[in-house]
């Protein structure tokens, strides 16, 4: 069994994770090559092609880290750092991810009413989805100044601006979603509740919440992983000194580029975590509703 999980799942990703790198230094080794020489020839040094090329590996501010230069600093911002240090990759982590549950909560909460009354009010269907799918069309870079220059008028600032950011991302998904799940039981299943002389609260509990929860679940996943975003995008406008956004922005002023890497591989990998986080949930909740697991092929 465990040879078997071995080469079916473990390895490819292996196999692809080794070529990603080995193309990664490629990439880094031609990009960076004329960054040395520009540096070499500022300091007087006499250096060989083979000293150039290697240098590209080294260099303080290159255009595109190696892999191992990311490494060290994640690993020097994290393990080597207190949590409560304004360099920590922790704490700036924990500033992005506090704004980023707050948003992902109160979106998920407004898109599950949104749908219910979507499916349960003809009105609300015809007048209120179309506005739903018009939001999303506006850019995010363009909503999210505004939405902090409004707030701080009001004298709202803080975490709620950025997590109302991830709130206007993330309930988009989780009303489509909840929505095609609470429409997903099929006219004989409907027709059976009636027979029964179920009333509606009793056919939303018994039979349409039942059937939403996968959509609702996958919504969740797209969702709690574009509220990341968009409290990292929350913190770019308004000069935040801590965040995963506001260590991009003061990777950029400063050529940091080896500091901005390092916080999108850490963005990445929070993601990644919330995104798992969400997939636990949803095996847990299916446990309990008594769903069987699906067979791998």
């Amino acid at each position: 069994m465990m040879t078997e999980t071995l080469r079916t799942r473990v390895w490819p990703v292996v196999a692809v994770l080794i070529v990603i790198i080995a193309l990664w230094y490629v990439a880094a080794l031609f990009m960076n090559r004329s960054v040395a020489v520009n540096e070499a020839e500022l300091k007087g040094e006499n250096l060989t092609s083979s000293e150039l090329w290697m240098k590209s590996f080294t260099l303080k501010k290159p255009l595109l880290p190696t892999p191992d230069q990311i490494g060290v600093e994640i690993w020097k911002t994290t393990a080597e750092m207190k949590v409560t240090s304004k360099r920590s990759l922790v704490y700036h982590a924990w500033v992005t991810l506090s704004a980023t549950l707050l948003g992902f909560a109160i979106g998920t909460a407004t898109g599950i009413l949104l749908a219910v009354g979507i499916v349960h009010n003809k009105a609300m269907d015809k007048s209120l989805m179309p506005w739903v799918i018009a939001s999303q069309t506006i850019p995010i870079l363009a909503v999210a100044p505004m939405l902090i220059v409004v707030l701080n008028a009001i004298g709202i600032s803080g975490l709620l601006p950025k997590a109302l950011i991830s709130t206007y991302l993330s309930f988009f998904p989780v009303v489509v979603g909840m929505v095609k799940g609470l429409r997903s039981p099929e006219v004989i299943q409907l027709d059976l509740m009636h027979t029964y002389n179920a009333n509606k609260t009793q056919i939303f509990w018994k039979l349409r919440f039942p059937a939403s929860v996968p959509f609702l679940f996958a919504s969740l996943k797209v969702g709690v992983a574009i509220s990341l975003i968009g409290a990292i995008v929350g913190e770019l406008p308004t000069g935040a000194v801590a965040g995963l956004g506001a260590r991009l922005l003061s990777g950029s002023y400063y050529g940091q580029t080896i500091q901005i890497w390092s916080a999108l591989f850490v963005s990445a990998f929070l993601a990644g975590a919330l995104v798992f986080a969400v997939g636990a949930t949803e095996r847990v909740v299916n446990r309990l509703m008594g769903v069987k697991p699906e067979a791998r092929v």
